[in-house]
Parts: C-alpha cells; structure tokens; sequence
C-alpha cells in the first residue's frame, strides 16, 4: 500500500487518508474517492489531499478483519460486520473463554498492522460479551500476510459452556446459629453459569457427618463450606472427602484471597472445598476453580501452579488483616 499527499485531480480510486470538512458535509476517512468527490474537493480549495492506494496484492482493512476472524472464531462466538478495518468477537451464551495464547502471540507477530486483542484466558462471559477484537491499523495490509495469520489462527477463541446443571452446597457448623451469607454469595456466582443450588444442607463441624452428607449429595457437583478454615489436606473436609470414597486431588492454590481451597472428586462427581473467603462476593481463588470446574475444564495440580502470576487478587478494606501490616 501507498500512503502520503497527491494532487487532488490525481486521487480518483484513492482512498481518503483522513475527514475533510466540505461546503456541506464532510468525506470521511476510508471514503474511495469517485469523480465528484474530487470535484467537490476541488471546488472546496483541497489543492492536495492525503490518500492510500492499494497495491496489487493487497487486501482491504474489512475484508482482511473479517477473514481473520472467521478463522480465528471457534466454537459458542458470533462475529460484529467489518467496519474501519475492525470485527469484534462476541460470546453467544455463558461460559469461560478458551484463548490459544501461542496462535494469538503468531497472528499478532505476522505483521504489526494486523493485530489481536482478546480478554484474559479463562475469563468467565456471559451472552454478548466481548471477547476479541481484531483491528487492521492501516488501510490495507498484504494478502499474503493475512493468509500467514489466518493459518495460525484456526479456531483460537472458543468459549466453553457449562457442563453441569445443579450444585450442592454441604456447610458445617460448629455453632447452631449460623447465617446464609456463603450460599447466597455462591447461588450468586453459580446463577451466573445457569447453575442451580439443592436444598441447603448443615451438619456439625466433624468428618463422620460431613462424609455422610458427601454420599447423599444429590448436585452435579459438591461445595464444601467448613465452619471453620482447612488447614491441613488431612482437616475435616479433605478427611471427609475420603472417607466417602472420593479423592482429593489439590489442596491450596497460589491465589490469594482463596489459598486454602481443595478440589476433588467423588463418584465422577467434582467437589470443591471453598475457602472462608468464599462467603464474599468478592473476587477469589475459588471464583476461578469453580468457572473452570462447572465448565468441564479437568485441572490438574500444573494449572494451579500456573494461576499464581496474577493470583494476587485486589485487596479489599474490609479484610480482617491487609497483607501490608503482616
């Protein structure tokens, strides 16, 4: 592509650099030019305009945004039209989005006036939100460049739907009295992803009850909520996990708030232990596990050790004891 000022008489087919104010109106950047837009220009005084002109093998900035992002879109998005060189990437329904860091990294390395911006791997979307966006910068960009990232891209921005449709919250207690303030926060982040909570279920605050009401759970998938925090892969939760038959198959994360959180799994049922700050609709480890677990996504004890770079999670006021004064 050719960039930079022409004599107006000499711009017919070019494209307009930059919006130029006429008698009435105005011809807006992009705009190609045609027989009486240079003379309407030229009535208007514009000796000289700034304009580009394709060269042969290129492809213009809509027409390269959309075949870019029909091959980066995958499964559960929908496409915006092209327009000034740009196609945003929607969700069609809830979920997590599912982003191939490496191909993305290639498409934006073909070339710097093609390029990819997306929300972080397995951020949870619901229905119309943004994931993408592709922008071309220029007017045009080479055919063969956009081919070059469009074979990196194949299928690179998914989002994963919700696998499961009920959820069972088990909460110990130490004291009769309690309140409703964890399943409220949890009915809260499971309604996000079409999740529906059983009827509650309390027990005491020890491992032959909690084992019991492990086996008798009737969701998709098992919340533990302990009266008081696991602190150990051996405290009353993880030990009543086991003791039901099922496995534990992490205890604690590198993110924090939500460092003493325990995943499972109990008759190919997932059971997630919530760590006391669960019980705030703040944002927290247990946030990220659950999304990814009621997605479908098996994590292993790899991507844990991965979610600590970003793991320090926003420090709330309200915190009994802010990280700065230990």
């Amino acid at each position: 592509m050719k960039f930079g000022p022409v004599q107006t008489g000499d711009a017919l087919g070019a494209v307009l650099a930059h919006s130029v104010p006429l008698g009435k109106g105005r011809l807006r950047k992009g705009h190609v030019l045609a027989a009486q837009d240079i003379a309407a220009l030229q009535a208007a005084g514009y000796a000289r305009i700034t304009v580009a002109r394709y060269d042969a093998g290129d492809l213009n900035e809509d027409d390269a945004a959309a075949e870019l992002a029909a091959a980066l879109a995958g499964a559960g998005v929908r496409l915006s039209q092209a327009a000034t060189g740009r196609v945003n990437i929607f969700a069609t329904g809830p979920g997590v989005a599912s982003i191939d860091v490496a191909a993305i990294n290639a498409c934006n390395s073909v070339n710097p006036m093609i390029t990819v911006a997306t929300v972080p791997p397995m951020q949870r979307v619901g229905p119309d939100v943004m994931i993408a966006t592709i922008k071309i910068i220029s007017y045009a960009v080479p055919k063969e460049d956009v081919a070059r990232a469009c074979a990196a891209a194949q299928s690179a921005l998914r989002v994963l739907p919700p696998r499961f449709k009920t959820a069972s919250l088990i909460e110990t207690r130490i004291e009769t009295q309690g309140t409703d303030k964890g399943r409220r926060a949890l009915a809260g982040r499971l309604d996000r992803l079409g999740v529906s909570l059983t009827p509650p279920v309390i027990v005491p605050h020890a491992q032959d009850p909690l084992a019991a009401a492990l086996q008798e759970a009737a969701g998709d998938v098992i919340f533990i909520q302990t009266a008081s925090a696991t602190s150990d892969s051996f405290d009353v939760g993880p030990a009543a996990l086991r003791q039901a038959g099922g496995v534990v198959t992490q205890f604690g994360m590198p993110v924090d708030p939500g460092n003493l959180l325990f995943l499972g799994q109990l008759d190919q049922k997932p059971v997630i232990g919530l760590p006391g700050c669960a019980r705030s609709p703040a944002l927290n480890g247990a946030d990220w596990v659950l999304e990814r677990v009621i997605c479908g996504i098996d994590l292993t004890p790899a991507d844990f050790a991965l979610m600590g770079v970003g793991g320090l999670l926003k420090e709330i006021p309200t915190r009994p004891k802010p990280r700065a004064d230990i």
